[in-house]
């Protein structure tokens, strides 16, 4: 008897689902007994990736790099052919916004916590108490049980103080997380901080350590490179290598699902148009409140449709370069949050990413939108503008108007892990094995937000399906 392959559906064409398709294509090349198919509602892969390229600008509208150190994309880009397309960022001084000044980032900060001595008792940034508070966390005791969750914001109060952490940990942070500090999970988010201080008692002391381990002597003649990476004509080119792997006719755009249910050992997929199909295993990789929603049969997902998510907007806008005047050198800011500012942050993109613009222009790239706070997002574009560049005027001369700019708004975009989020999330995955098995999870609403994290999830659903048979 022949044996039948089994059916597999990926629901959503992000990179979640994306890696996922890809390693599937792989098993299946090397002889898997498998059959795959990838379903998208809107009529693009990609997710949140979206690049513009227009009159030699390339332009990014949602995340513009990766993490170098989390090699999974990189890996990934050499699968598709795309080795010889990475590019690293130019390595420049980044800056807080206070008040109305930019101040530079002190040397050595790694995520706002200070690893170096002298650039912080030097910087502008803090007064001499906020110093004198932070160094209050080489003598305080620990204030995390070995498995405890508490909030960032809390943690790093109790470390380092609150003008450190309102001033340059929460504007740094939550510019990845586009998050509330008080409310996001320590341990869902940056673990390694909670096993700093297990093992350190110092948060300054123990990330010190881990810093001089890692650092390596350089010569003069070594240009150091920056700690992210993109592609030379945008990570949109990443999406349309991996769709070209890609089973043409396993790819399915435009296919509105609405709902998942499992009938004796099958999964039944309904769709918009009325249509119906039937898989043994399901990856399931839409935003978390979409998947709840579709699996809106189960009680098991209730998490999930209470996940807390916000919503923020890119603004890119494109200068003549002699009319944008900026009196300092680096890559852009971010600012804090007691600032009086409509945008949360700034990358000046042609000093950053010098493929980006042409020869002669400048590409500024601000953000609006915060958790608890995104109603600009809804705003007309030309009110976002005028916003935007009022506060791009406070701290650098531009003049007239942009010769082109591109706004795209995301909805309820940036999934909130907040505290408890991985014992909430182990509770659902547990109810998944024990009432649902073969139907998987992965994406930005789980393990990680990063697009490295998002393959490493999508790839892991892909060989726990293998694994299981």
């Amino acid at each position: 008897m022949v044996q039948k392959d089994r059916r597999i559906a990926i629901i959503g064409g992000g990179i979640t689902g994306l890696a996922a398709a890809h390693k599937l294509k792989k098993a299946k090349a090397n002889g898997a007994s498998i059959s795959y198919d990838l379903f998208e509602k809107s009529e693009r892969l990609g997710g949140k990736i979206r690049t513009e390229r227009v009159n030699g600008f390339v332009i990014e509208l949602g995340p513009d790099s990766y993490l170098a150190r989390k090699d999974s994309m990189t890996r990934l880009a050499k699968e598709v052919g795309l080795e010889e397309e990475l590019l690293f960022n130019d390595s420049g001084q980044a800056y807080v916004l206070k008040g109305e000044t930019l101040h530079p980032i002190p040397g050595g900060a790694i995520m706002g916590i200070p690893t170096e001595i002298k650039p912080f008792l030097h910087t502008s940034l803090l007064s001499p108490i906020g110093k004198l508070r932070a160094a209050g966390d080489f003598f305080s005791p620990r204030i995390t049980g070995k498995d405890e969750d508490i909030s960032l914001g809390h943690f790093f109060r109790r470390r380092l103080g609150n003008e450190v952490v309102d001033s340059l940990i929460e504007p740094l942070l939550s510019g990845i997380y586009a998050g509330d500090l008080d409310k996001l999970s320590l341990k869902a988010t940056f673990p390694q901080f909670l096993q700093v201080e297990q093992k350190y008692g110092s948060l300054i002391r123990g990330m010190k350590g881990a810093k001089d381990k890692k650092a390596k002597p350089q010569t003069e003649a070594v240009k150091s490179t920056g700690m992210f990476l993109t592609f030379r004509r945008g990570l949109q080119s990443f999406v349309e290598a991996i769709e070209m792997q890609l089973d043409s006719d396993s790819v399915h755009k435009g296919s509105d699902l609405i709902k998942i249910v499992k009938q004796d050992k099958h999964f039944h997929l309904y769709f918009k148009n009325g249509e119906e199909a039937i898989y043994d295993e399901v990856i399931i990789t839409t935003p978390p409140k979409v998947t709840a929603n579709l699996l809106a049969d189960y009680p098991y997902f209730s998490y999930l449709s209470e996940m807390e998510s916000t919503t923020v907007a890119t603004v890119a806008l494109a200068y003549k370069k002699e009319k944008v005047i900026n009196r300092h050198e680096g890559t852009g800011f971010v600012v804090s949050k007691k600032s009086n500012h409509t945008i949360t942050a700034c990358t000046w993109t042609h000093n950053k990413w010098q493929h980006s613009t042409p020869e002669g222009y400048a590409l500024l790239r601000a953000y609006v939108g915060r958790a608890g706070d995104s109603a600009i997002v809804s705003r007309s574009d030309e009110e976002i503008v005028s916003a935007v560049l009022y506060d791009l005027k406070q701290i650098m001369t531009i003049e007239g108007k942009p010769e082109f700019y591109f706004i795209k708004r995301w909805q309820e975009a940036m999934p909130q892990y907040n505290v408890g989020h991985t014992y909430k999330l182990a509770k659902v995955k547990e109810d998944i094995v024990r009432n649902l098995p073969g139907l998987h999870l992965a994406g930005g609403g789980y393990d990680g937000i990063g697009l490295p994290d998002c393959i490493n999830q999508g790839e892991a659903a892909v060989e726990q399906i293998l694994n299981r048979w």
